[in-house]
């Protein structure tokens, strides 16, 4: 063969090769990959509009706000719907939500900070630091009887503590009781001494460490935490966490250079006007009530996210540590074991409880996707997140519906793992 004819043929095999990668096959991988964003498609991340819309217009909320983040990388922040009931001002990405029960995280967290400084342990009695609550009964069919344990500060983390929310009270007489005293501050602001005065007259709905029963705990492990750490609760998650964390806009009252960007709970629900009420955003809860640790705050999306990747990374953020990893590992371990009760009315089934967080104990059962040992939470306005590190995710929802939450933090995870494409689990 010529050198030119062998030339000819290597010029003719190059012209070829581009043409492979013009063939059906590889345009559709390489349009696949184009539509991909950490393993998330955005195709399917752009079902989240039609379906915030068919929430609003089913009368779920005003609005919401969406975040997921991969591999640390928030890959989709979105605002839907509007801030308010009339309607005319869009939601935002930099709107507030009242936290509610995404409080207790925060004040798990630094619970466990405390914990691993050598100044308290879980299984260490609370009432070394909280003396009202000595006398403590438990409300039996028979009556009252003693203690068969102290409560610790691991049942106040895992809410096995014996006391309740009254609304959810499996005896009446507990319920009324709570009621009369106020224990949750619902009527008009308590101060922290003497809500535990106040409890401490009450009897226990079951005996520390036999059920779970979500309830008051994580109020009362806030009042513990004042007295260990020698300052107030907000001083204490300001200093710890939302300070360094960066996270600017999750405080314990909403003032007035804050108020425009409050989202509202849409006024068709039924509970939004009692619990405005008694959450009182707009007021200092001290020196009248108190920092109520299991339902006090208000924050961003945004200010959330930084939070639970924090946790999701195993304690650090940007380089800081906040937890030791074995810390967080314990944390988002299952801690109810065989007791009794289960948060199925927050997560749906499958899920235990561990330290502020509940805990996903297997692949099926639950009603949304998910992995085991995936973690999360949520509050009665209706907000939620999801911590799933096997999937390196991290997803945050912000709502103000209370009526619907348990419907649309599922719709939420259902759009989430539907629009991950890749699995790191295969």
């Amino acid at each position: 063969m010529t050198p030119r004819r062998h030339l000819a043929l290597l010029s003719g095999s190059a012209l070829l090769a581009p043409a492979v990668l013009r063939t059906p096959a590889h345009a559709q991988e390489a349009e696949r990959r184009e539509d991909l964003i950490q393993g998330f498609s955005r195709t399917r991340l752009a079902r989240f509009q039609p379906a915030m819309e068919r929430e609003v217009e089913r009368g779920s909320f005003n609005g919401a706000v969406a975040l997921i983040a991969r591999n640390g990388q928030v890959i989709h922040h979105e605002a839907y719907g509007h801030q308010d009931n009339a309607r005319r001002v869009p939601m935002t990405r930099e709107a507030i939500f009242l936290l509610a029960s995404m409080t207790k995280p925060l004040t798990s967290v630094a619970a466990m900070m405390l914990i691993e400084e050598g100044r308290m342990k879980i299984g260490d009695p609370i009432t070394q630091w909280l003396p009202e609550l000595r006398e403590l009964k438990v409300l039996t069919a028979q009556g009252e009887v003693p203690l068969a344990r102290p409560i610790t500060v691991q049942d106040l983390l895992r809410h096995s503590s014996g006391f309740v929310y009254a609304a959810s009270s499996p005896f009446p007489r507990i319920r009324e009781m709570y009621e009369e005293h106020d224990i949750e501050s619902r009527r008009a602001p308590v101060p922290g001494d003497e809500m535990l005065r106040r409890l401490g007259t009450i009897p226990l709905a079951f005996q520390p460490g036999a059920q779970f029963f979500y309830s008051i705990s994580t109020d009362v492990l806030g009042l513990l935490l004042q007295r260990v750490a020698g300052q107030p609760l907000d001083r204490l998650i300001a200093d710890r966490i939302t300070g360094p964390l960066g996270m600017t806009d999750t405080v314990w009252w909403v003032d007035p250079a804050r108020r425009s960007r409050v989202a509202e709970s849409i006024t068709s629900d039924p509970l939004s006007a009692s619990m405005w009420q008694s959450y009182r955003i707009e007021q200092n809860p001290v020196p009248a009530g108190h920092f109520k640790g299991g339902a006090g705050m208000v924050g961003t999306s945004a200010d959330y996210h930084r939070f639970a990747q924090m946790i999701a990374n195993g304690g650090t953020l940007e380089g800081k540590r906040y937890l030791s990893t074995p810390t967080v590992n314990w944390m988002l371990s299952d801690h109810m074991g065989s007791m009794g009760g289960t948060p199925a009315a927050s997560t749906g089934p499958g899920y235990g409880f561990g330290l502020g967080f509940a805990i996903r104990r297997e692949q099926g059962i639950a009603v949304a996707p998910g992995s085991p040992g995936d973690a999360m939470w949520a509050g009665a306005w209706g907000t939620s997140f999801t911590i799933d590190r096997a999937e390196k995710l991290v997803g945050v929802f912000m709502a103000q519906g209370p009526s619907s939450r348990t419907h649309t933090r599922m719709v939420f995870k259902n759009l989430v793992y539907g629009a991950m494409v890749e699995s790191l689990r295969g």
